[in-house]
């Protein structure tokens, strides 16, 4: 096992994954776009939420027992994604109504990477449907740090931009860290600044914003009922975009945390004893069905292309997990793709909408 790579699945690793061509453009642009169940038992609970609303319908409750055949409940992200997206437009329509104000997001893009422009673009278009104002920055990839840090500093002196995110990767001649940093923390939406990660670590200490991969990997156990309190939980992957987080967000919910990572021994044992596993390395169908302990639920967050030759693209995406052989052990497991992926973005929106009404002090809730 010791030769198991691990990598990072966050959006701007899996881009690193995808073969994808680089294009060039020297251009620079501004533009604004206007039954639920405990894990390892069958015992229903009320499911709850981590920021927003859980559903009416019982359609998603996980009822789903071990089978010889695949059984486990799909937890339908996309689905979820949706209704947080209603959610989200409902309010960000009572606060124009009622105080006049829009939320606003503002993305910097750096460089002509192909996957990094679909990453935008999909951002943009979420903004779009929940009615906040998205605003974009695009830099050819010879720009300079200094250029980014000026668009951030107008950016957080802005009253009309509630959210700042900085697409990544960014080129290799650029301090991530640094442009990283100079976002302000009441608009760190992205929840990377070192003030966020700091308050999520600590008891008795709140973020104003969690990274949103994370975030919305526990909404999915929260809308599906699962109950996290007192369980056993496995992140295996220890990124500080999903892994760390992740494990810290399951922590503060009263679960018993243990993080698998590449100098892990007997990685397969421990997360066989886990009730809730969050995957998040970047390597193919790695988690078998031989890792999985049955009735487990399972959030998959990695995002890896394969080689298919029957596909029109030439490959096709799959998760951490194998997911033909977990479906047959798990109680619930996400798909790859349609699973965490589309919660993120979510997520990403639900915080802009937070950073809005603080800075507002818009107390308005359903």
């Amino acid at each position: 096992m010791a030769s198991m790579i691990f990598t990072d699945p966050s959006s701007s690793a899996t881009a690193r994954l995808l073969p994808f061509t680089r294009f060039r453009n020297g251009a620079v642009s501004l533009r604004r776009f206007v039954g639920p169940v405990r894990a390892g038992s069958l015992t229903p609970t009320f499911p709850r939420t981590l920021s927003l609303h859980s559903p009416r319908s019982s359609s998603r409750f996980i009822t789903a027992a071990m089978a010889t055949e695949p059984s486990a409940k799909v937890i339908d992200g996309k689905s979820v994604a949706k209704q947080i997206r209603e959610e989200i437009s409902a309010q960000v329509s009572k606060m124009k109504d009622a105080i006049g104000v829009v939320p606003g997001l503002a993305v910097i893009l750096v460089g002509d990477r192909k996957d990094s422009a679909t990453y935008v673009r999909n951002k943009k278009k979420a903004c779009e449907s929940v009615g906040i104002n998205s605003f974009e920055v695009h830099l050819p990839d010879d720009a300079s740090e200094q250029e980014v840090l000026k668009f951030i500093s107008n950016f957080n002196d802005d009253p009309s931009i509630h959210g700042i995110l900085v697409q990544l990767p960014l080129p290799s001649h650029m301090n991530e860290q640094n442009i990283l940093n100079a976002v302000t923390i009441e608009k760190d939406v992205d929840g990377f600044h070192p003030l966020n990660i700091g308050r999520l670590a600590m008891r008795g200490r709140e973020p104003l914003f969690v990274p949103c991969t994370p975030k919305g990997c526990i909404e999915l156990l929260h809308r599906y009922g699962v109950d996290i309190k007192g369980k056993r939980a496995v992140v295996i992957g220890r990124s500080n975009i999903v892994g760390m987080p992740a494990a810290m967000l399951l922590q503060r919910e009263d679960a018993t945390v243990t993080i698998v990572h590449s100098r892990t021994k007997n990685p397969e044992e421990i997360t066989r004893q886990a009730d809730i596993i969050i995957s998040a390395v970047g390597q193919p169908n790695m988690v078998r069905g031989s890792w999985i302990k049955p009735g487990a639920v399972i959030i998959d967050v990695g995002i890896n292309p394969v080689e298919d030759a029957s596909s029109p693209r030439g490959y096709r995406l799959v998760g951490d997990v194998c997911y033909e052989e977990v479906c047959k052990i798990a109680a619930a497991v996400t798909p790859v793709p349609g699973g965490v992926g589309p919660m993120t973005i979510a997520m990403l929106l639900s915080n802009t909408l937070s950073s809005a009404k603080r800075a507002y002090n818009f107390k308005w809730e359903f």
